[in-house]
């Protein structure tokens, strides 16, 4: 009974020990992945037509997602900025990042209403 009653103690312990790693992880992963570079337009522009890289954009997602893209920022000022969308509704486009550690990401960007960015991310498909 001793024995049973050990293990599970120690198995609830490992069990909190990975859920804490694994959402720390979560929680840190795009700076991580995706914090690597500053933004450049012009770099941002021609890695669009880049097959070499597989993260192509991935590196200068996070710096422009938390410093560039900031709320209220007109649609079309974002787009000026980052040229045509790989996806686009109405209150909703989306840039291609490509393949960063083995998943295809994407920067998304939200608008409300009047077409004022409202919140940006990133994405995995």
């Amino acid at each position: 009974m001793n024995l049973i009653k050990t293990s599970s103690i120690v198995l609830a312990a490992i069990t909190a020990l990975i859920t804490v790693v694994f959402f720390a992880w979560w929680m840190f992963k795009d700076p991580i992945m995706f914090g690597n570079e500053k933004f450049d337009q012009v770099g941002w522009m021609q890695s669009v037509a880049t097959i070499n890289t597989d993260c192509k954009r991935g590196d200068m997602a996070y710096d422009l997602q938390k410093n560039i893209l900031s709320k209220g920022v007109k649609r079309d000022a974002v787009m000026a900025l980052l040229g045509r969308p790989s996806y686009e509704e109405k209150n909703l486009i989306e840039y291609d990042l490509g393949k960063c550690m083995h998943v295809y990401h994407g920067l998304l960007v939200f608008f409300d209403g009047n077409d004022n960015l409202v919140q940006s991310r990133i994405s995995s498909h």
